[in-house]
């Protein structure tokens, strides 16, 4: 049966966005069953190659050739566009910049956000398609016209921690068609479609980077960004040297170069000062967090605290946690036990079971830890802590939240 529009005149086109993968090839082969018209479109995003002559496993010849092939078996059109300019803009520069400024960047994200349901949404539209469809193993509820970005059925491949930026005008015109199945579940349908690309590996985690060494990457494309410095202990004395902020994370061991009694991790990267703070794994636990470039699915902030869990990195455990509104650009988020590995400039996404919330970067670790029966104490310090960074415009607004939430507070 043929997919109609929401008048029930013509066929609904969806454009898949492909990238000679079995997750999009395998949503396109269920949309077009089900009676979508169907457009194949992939991304040209990156074309580095290595002194080896090897290209980018997500740009590659080979992908290409995949993803063509694939619609050609569907027999639905395909097109390949060039994002690389966007693409070296917003994803590429960003990584390079985050990781010279002590930050540890999630490029997928800043993809999402800016290529793939940004611009390539907005090229789905103007071909007058109704939805833009991709491999994603999440899933979009619609309930009285609003709609909720839902975990993939899938909990092992759940992807919903990098779709967190969508909000109701993306989710109206996105589908996500096999966010109901489990992996071994689409390989079985590419299989039984007679896809080429059924069994075919993972992508890697950085597709723009040919043999995933980001140290390597950062050495070829901003050797500026690489100086060494001071290695210090929590007192502040000098304990040894670093190679370069870029080759360092939040929660690191390896790399330290440090004879210690006990093994050292990075517990802070100060890029001002070109420093690295190192301590025992006992000094790595946090409690709170400072989030900023904040955004919520429903486009609205909770009024006063809420309960959640929290997912720190992509792959980490969710944690329980309350979160409290300090501006319209940022939230606090106060975890029930100590958290290792909070990393500034990695996303944080918060969950009520099985919906998403929101999420944003992470800006900060607040020091210490306030127990959740002090809320009052929390936005006090956040309060003292962040006011210089709060615009003038926004202080009043942050006063009057302060207000009402005491007296929500009791």
């Amino acid at each position: 049966m043929l997919k109609t529009d929401d008048k029930g005149q013509g066929i609904t086109r969806v454009v898949v966005a492909m990238s000679g993968g079995v997750d999009s090839s395998t949503a396109a082969a269920l949309l077009v069953e089900e009676g979508y018209e169907v457009i194949g479109i992939m991304m040209r995003l990156w074309a580095e190659e290595s002194e080896g002559g090897a290209t980018n496993r997500c740009c590659s010849p080979e992908a290409v050739e995949d993803a063509r092939h694939v619609c050609q078996i569907l027999d639905i059109p395909f097109y390949l566009i060039n994002y690389e300019k966007d693409f070296k803009h917003h994803v590429v520069d960003y990584f390079i910049h985050e990781y010279a400024s002590g930050r540890t960047p999630n490029p997928c994200l800043a993809c999402n956000h800016h290529i793939k349901f940004d611009l390539l949404l907005r090229r789905a539209l103007s071909l007058d398609a109704q939805y833009l469809a991709t491999g994603h193993y999440a899933r979009i509820r619609r309930t009285d016209g609003y709609y909720q970005l839902l975990k993939g059925v899938d909990r092992q491949k759940d992807q919903s921690y990098a779709l967190y930026m969508l909000g109701q005008k993306e989710l109206a015109h996105l589908l996500f068609p096999i966010g109901d199945y489990a992996k071994d579940e689409v390989r079985a349908i590419a299989l039984e479609r007679g896809l080429p690309i059924a069994e075919k590996a993972e992508s890697q985690d950085l597709c723009f980077v040919h043999d995933n060494d980001y140290r390597r990457f950062l050495r070829t494309h901003a050797p500026e960004a690489i100086k060494p410095g001071p290695i210090v202990d929590t007192a502040g004395r000098v304990i040894g040297q670093h190679k370069g902020l870029p080759f360092y994370t939040i929660g690191q061991r390896e790399g330290m170069g440090i004879a210690a009694p006990e093994a050292l991790y990075v517990l802070e990267i100060d890029a001002a000062g070109n420093t690295i703070v190192a301590g025992t794994r006992a000094e790595l636990g946090r409690r709170e967090l400072i989030a900023h470039q904040v955004s919520f699915v429903s486009g609205e902030a909770p009024a006063g605290p809420v309960a959640v869990t929290a997912k720190i990195r992509y792959k980490a455990v969710e944690a329980k946690a309350t979160l409290t509104p300090v501006d319209e650009n940022r939230v606090a988020l106060t975890f029930v036990e100590p958290q290792r590995d909070i990393t500034p400039g990695q996303g944080v996404v918060f969950y009520q079971g099985e919906v998403v919330l929101g999420g944003g970067i992470i800006a900060r670790t607040a020091k210490g830890g306030l127990p959740l029966a002090c809320p009052e104490k929390i936005m006090a310090r956040m309060t003292e802590e962040f006011s210089g960074t709060i615009p003038l415009h926004l202080r009043g607004w942050s006063g009057a939240f302060r207000r009402s939430f005491r007296r929500a507070s009791g």
